[in-house]
């Protein structure tokens, strides 16, 4: 099948990283499917397969290779190669909004054969003169910075829990003030900003509700304070849902946005450590096709 190519990060499940290739060419059968071995490969690999004329490039991994294979594209002129999910990371928040099931690989594969093509939102972070795109999540301040603190080493050894200890080391420090202006010219400011392009953020937690990758709309949370027991409380009010209600939580939709500050203040997109302020964030509305479960299935 030359107009279907499988992109797989291996190291997205370590623990079973050795069969991952045996047990997706069974499921696949002849499906073409090359491996990507450090960051920044994968989107090598796509941007390289839209100029061999592949329609159909499917992201096996979380939502980092996601977000490679997505901007490979993008990048490359791929506006019309439809992007499939195979999700065999620890996390894929992305897979989560879509529907396509987590740890079933039958399953997700039926879906890039059978599926329907839905046309997403795509948002647009521009800073320092490069443009990248997201598809789910995007964070300014406190989440990117424990990101940029947790080592793939950690990561690979600890799970989940290498962010925890690095969240430990973050909380109770305080941040910069982060300026925010809307597309209706309204001001904002913050302690740290969680961004959306769906309902989902950092696993099945329902972080924006409002959201809807298809919405034309950009969902933003801001949040004042980030002492420990603030986190911690705001924490809490995520799992029972009711951190929209909390006096000094902010939540919004808009078109664009931009962010500032006179300190720097890192920002990730879709779990990955990218830059500094300031950037701007704008959407394409429409412009990201989606294999997706069909109607009927869902």
């Amino acid at each position: 099948m030359k107009n279907l190519l499988i992109i797989l990060n291996p190291a997205a499940h370590s623990d079973k990283a050795g069969r991952l290739p045996e047990r997706i060419r069974e499921i696949s059968g002849d499906v073409e499917m090359r491996l990507s071995t450090m960051p920044g490969d994968a989107e090598q690999i796509a941007r390289n397969a839209v100029a061999e004329g592949f329609s159909t490039i499917v992201a096996a991994g979380g939502d980092g290779t996601i977000n490679e294979v997505m901007n490979g594209i993008m990048s490359a002129g791929g506006k019309d190669v439809t992007l499939g999910i195979l999700p065999v990371g620890t996390m894929n928040v992305f897979a989560v909004e879509l529907g396509i099931p987590m740890n079933a690989l039958e399953k997700a594969w039926e879906i890039i054969m059978n599926g329907e093509v839905r046309y997403l939102d795509l948002p647009i972070c521009f800073s320092e003169g490069v443009e990248r795109c997201f598809v789910q999540l995007a964070g300014v301040g406190l989440d990117a910075e424990v990101v940029r603190r947790t080592t793939r080493e950690s990561k690979k050894a600890l799970g989940p829990l290498s962010y925890l200890l690095s969240l430990a080391q973050v909380a109770g420090q305080k941040p910069p003030p982060i300026t925010l202006k809307s597309h209706d010219g309204a001001l904002r400011t913050g302690s740290f900003v969680l961004l959306g392009n769906g309902r989902f953020y950092g696993g099945p937690f329902t972080m924006f509700r409002q959201g809807s990758p298809m919405d034309g709309l950009l969902d933003v949370l801001v949040f004042q304070s980030q002492s420990p027991w603030d986190l911690l409380r705001y924490m809490h009010a995520i799992l029972v849902g009711q951190h929209t209600e909390l006096k000094d939580v902010e939540y919004f939709q808009t078109s664009s946005l931009e962010l500032s500050s006179e300190e720097p203040v890192p920002y990730e997109l879709d779990g990955e450590m990218v830059g500094y302020l300031p950037l701007k964030f704008s959407l394409r509305p429409a412009a990201l096709p989606v294999l997706a479960p069909a109607a009927k299935s869902r």
